[in-house]
């Protein structure tokens, strides 16, 4: 059976999900939401009888150089253990420093010394789950003139380090290469294919300066962009098929909207030929 597509699972879409007999493959719930329980989260156990689950952490905070905080961790695994999911992941970034907690994603520059504090962060994860996680790609806005890394080659050297895998969010690579004016096709050569486990897919916002020029912003409040579809197609006859996530975190539309997108990413997917990817490696 080929990888497929699943949703976010937003409280909104709860009830429809539970009656609906139209399913996605899959439901990604971020963990901080169902740490603690409520009526959401027994709905969502609900709907574990019929679901796999994934489950995509936004709170450890593994570039911190204060480590991971144990009590989260602790939070995460036992949720993991009851959810059972397919697949579980992270972002590249951090969020805490010195007790201090920012309710954001903050980028960290490539170097030696960041890869480091990374790797031992990842490997305390994933010693306590007992199972790998995968790394999501960030959007990028701005590079880091410390950086001495390439953010694919950072990000290939962090698999070699900790055995971790990748979740590659083809939005944020989409993102990134233009504000930083990268070529995307130069930024997928450089990572080890082999190690994507999930693929995510989301929109973006794209804002006029006052020079002219355009920024895009990983706003996930709308439909995937026509250059994010092509990126997509690339990505599949590059690395083939795997598991794959429309993300839509604002400005919610109907669970129909969402399916709908699942839909065409499912014929993606279906289309590609994982054949020719393993001729073409």
């Amino acid at each position: 059976m080929l990888p497929a597509t699943g949703i976010g699972l937003r409280s909104q879409h709860l009830d429809a999900l539970l009656r609906t007999p139209i399913r996605p493959v899959f439901l990604e719930v971020h963990a901080e939401n169902y740490v603690r329980p409520s009526p959401s989260f027994e709905k969502a156990l609900r709907l574990r009888r019929d679901f796999e689950f994934s489950v995509h952490a936004v709170g450890l905070s593994l570039g911190s150089t204060d480590g991971v905080h144990e009590e989260h961790l602790e939070q995460i695994a036992r949720l993991v253990e009851r959810l059972e999911p397919i697949l579980v992941s992270e972002h590249l970034s951090w969020s805490g420093f010195e007790g201090r907690y920012f309710n954001d994603l903050l980028p960290l520059p490539y170097t030696e010394e960041a890869l480091e504090i990374v790797a031992a962060n990842i490997g305390r994860v994933q010693d306590r789950l007992g199972r790998q996680i995968s790394i999501e790609n960030p959007s990028s806005y701005l590079g880091f003139r410390d950086s001495t890394l390439t953010e694919a080659e950072f990000l290939d050297e962090l698999v070699h380090r900790s055995g971790c895998g990748l979740l590659l969010d083809i939005n944020n690579v989409t993102v990134t290469a233009h504000n930083l004016e990268l070529d995307p096709a130069d930024w997928l050569n450089e990572l080890p294919g082999e190690a994507i486990t999930q693929f995510h897919l989301a929109g973006h916002a794209r804002n006029v300066l006052d020079d002219g020029s355009t920024i895009l912003i990983d706003d996930h409040g709308r439909r995937v962009d026509g250059t994010v579809w092509s990126l997509f197609d690339d990505v599949l006859q590059r690395f083939g098929p795997r598991p794959t996530l429309i993300e839509w975190d604002t400005d919610i539309p109907p669970l129909a909207v969402l399916l709908d997108e699942a839909a065409r990413a499912d014929r993606a997917l279906a289309q590609a030929d994982p054949m020719d990817v393993a001729l073409a490696a």
